[in-house]
């Protein structure tokens, strides 16, 4: 039951992806990830040199012997990256799953292809998701409005992008944006989806490496109490409302420039949040699913209720439906 072409592509048992979560995608939380049947994902952005990058990817492999994938960003960052350098280290390691984002991969495509391994790129819109396809990525993470993280510009929520991309695409499309328990996972399939991913949810588990002080607050937060910034300077970001979330909206209502914006929305900064507990110290990624969350759990525990209640609720739905039903029709 949940097999899908997303499944059977990246060889796991449950159409789940961990999001690449900048400091958190760490070995400890991808490999419990994995082992659980989903898909756990390394972030190559956590990483400043590329055999520390290969570190992280040894120590994953001694920890699972199941399919991990690596996240790598695309985007423009204040400090230079050598992004092929770690494209090189995860095709060495033989990594057969990445996540790309920011912009077209179309550049390391022939490399990925000839190495066998799978792309799936996310973007926040239909149009992103057709351009992608023609360029040969092997399947689409499509964002909602909802997720943490870089929603883009058009505000469209999950529940409208899933259709439209499902239909306008060839290849799988994975839901990001809202999700995080049975109900959402059922949904996201229902709308076209072939797999979620879930970000937030993971952040709030045994096994994710951030302060336990960020977990509990985290648990304690409301639908809502996320926030979106940087729309003024069009990369508009969900976070999790604190003073600093607060302190850069002020900012921007104030018109403040990109230099002025970059010491209140510094990832360093977010670690800090994430890793030490300091909660007004940056600015934090969180979706609006945040608000279901309301436990501290084991990863296992997490991706078997999902796959459970999804089962339940596809059961009751059926019995529903024959219920309705004619008797003619019924089974």
């Amino acid at each position: 039951m949940f097999q899908t072409r997303v499944t059977e592509m990246l060889g796991i048992k449950y159409p789940i992806i961990q999001g690449g979560m900048q400091w958190l995608g760490v070995a400890e939380l991808a490999a419990a990830v994995s082992e659980a049947g989903a898909l756990g994902m390394i972030n190559a952005g956590n990483f400043q040199d590329p055999e520390g990058f290969r570190d992280e990817l040894r120590k994953a492999k001694q920890l699972t012997d199941k399919p991990l994938g690596v996240n790598v960003t695309l985007m423009p960052t204040i400090r230079p990256v050598n992004t092929s350098a770690f494209v090189n280290v995860l095709i060495e390691e033989g990594v057969k799953a990445v996540e790309t984002s920011g912009r077209s991969p179309e550049e390391f495509l022939p490399q990925f292809k000839a190495a066998g391994v799978k792309v799936i790129h996310k973007v926040p819109a239909v149009r992103f998701a057709r351009h992608v396809e023609h360029a040969g990525v092997d399947a689409v993470t499509v964002v909602g409005f909802e997720c943490g993280g870089h929603p883009g510009m058009d505000d469209v929520t999950s529940l409208i992008l899933l259709p439209l991309a499902s239909q306008s695409v060839t290849i799988p499309v994975v839901a990001g944006g809202g999700f995080g328990d049975a109900r959402g996972f059922v949904a996201a399939l229902s709308l076209g989806a072939e797999a979620v991913l879930m970000g937030t949810r993971f952040m709030a588990t045994e096994e994710c490496p951030a302060h336990p002080s960020f977990k509990h607050w985290l648990i304690d937060l409301s639908e809502r109490d996320t926030v979106l910034l940087e729309r003024s300077i069009r990369n508009t970001g969900r976070f999790a409302r604190n003073q600093a979330a607060e302190t850069v909206l002020k900012l921007e209502d104030e018109g403040a420039s990109l230099e002025e914006l970059l010491p209140h929305i510094s990832g360093l900064k977010s670690r800090t949040v994430l890793m030490e507990g300091d909660l007004d110290a940056g600015v934090v990624s969180c979706g609006q699913v945040v608000g279901l969350i309301k436990e501290i759990k084991p990863v296992k525990q997490v991706i078997e209720d999902i796959v459970q209640g999804a089962r339940d609720i596809c059961e009751r739905l059926h019995l529903q439906s024959l219920a309705a039903a004619p008797a003619s029709r019924r089974l």
